[in-house]
């Protein structure tokens, strides 16, 4: 059986964490096991606090790396994280951290796996633009709804996914909410805006009668959204979010196809993609030109995160 793990590159400036684990005097970046019933980001989260001090905020997934540990196979899910408060102190498994360009950092660290890593994290500027692109969560089958389909709610089962996505997002610590706007796409998000104490924004051009009319407009829509300050949750259908992904990759790769997506993106309900944009630069921020819009650097699929029963 695999055992399953996450952790984090934590930045803060031009500098990574990077610890010390007196058990295997190794240095290595924060990391650790799932507890039962955790999300990887979730858990991420929690291992980076529990050594080195630190709460931070999600960003754009990194990669998974796989090697055994004890004679079991094991994998690591990484993450760019922002370091937004706390201290290290010396604890049980951490007892020296430090701060390292990310150069330096791959010199220092153990495993050649951790080097992956902070190559990858290298590879683009930590601070992205994120767009949590959600797919609205369960409302049982239409045919079983005799009113108005716009209006249709969540069922019981979808009211459970939407309070494991109230706990799973603000890992990213999104600002804004937006939905297009049906009963059980503001349902599946409405709790998160009222963790932040701001409304829904909807937004016609991202509901599938809005979207396939205009397509072009949908995806301006959305780049505008990514455009916008902090971190934006979006909450739409599953006739939309797939082709708005491939479109973005393919226009990120000059429109190549990526290989960095499967060929039938997933979109389950209740599921999340993580997309993180490389803002314009200033010179183009009154171009009509593609480099005047985010572009697509980052697509990564998350299940559904049931909350345990």
């Amino acid at each position: 059986m695999t055992v399953r793990a996450a952790g984090a590159v934590v930045w803060r400036g031009d500098a990574v964490a990077v610890v010390h684990r007196p058990r295997y005097d190794d240095w290595s970046l924060p990391k650790g096991k799932l507890d039962a019933g955790e999300t990887l980001p979730a858990a991420a989260v929690r291992e980076v606090l529990e050594e080195t001090g630190f709460r931070v905020e999600l960003g754009r997934f990194l990669r998974q790396v796989s090697y055994e540990a004890f004679g079991k196979p094991k994998t690591v899910d990484y993450y760019s994280a922002r370091a937004v408060s706390g201290s290290f102190a010396p604890n049980d498994e951490v007892d020296e951290l430090r701060w390292l360009p990310p150069a330096v950092a791959a010199d220092l660290v153990t495993r050649d796996t951790d080097r992956l890593v902070l190559a990858d994290f290298a590879a683009a500027p930590a601070d992205l633009a994120t767009v949590l692109l959600v797919r609205h969560a369960k409302a049982g089958k239409r045919e079983g709804w005799d009113g108005d389909d716009d209006l249709r709610p969540l069922s019981q089962a979808g009211l459970r996914q939407a309070e494991g996505l109230r706990a799973l997002l603000p890992l990213w610590s999104p600002t804004r909410v937006h939905s297009a706007p049906r009963t059980r796409c503001v349902e599946t998000v409405q709790a998160v805006a009222d963790d932040l104490a701001t409304g829904v924004l909807l937004e016609p051009r991202l509901s599938e009668e809005g979207y396939w009319p205009d397509r072009d407009a949908g995806l301006v829509r959305l780049l505008e959204i990514a455009d916008g300050p902090g971190v934006a949750v979006v909450s739409s259908q599953g006739g939309v979010i797939p082709d708005v992904i491939a479109t973005l990759a393919g226009l990120a790769n000059s429109g190549r196809p990526t290989s960095a997506l499967p060929a039938d993106i997933p979109c389950k309900k209740g599921s999340t993609w993580v997309l993180s944009f490389l803002r314009p630069a200033p010179s183009w921020s009154t171009s009509d030109s593609p480099l005047s819009w985010p572009r697509l650097l980052s697509a990564h699929y998350l299940p559904t995160p049931l909350p345990a029963p």
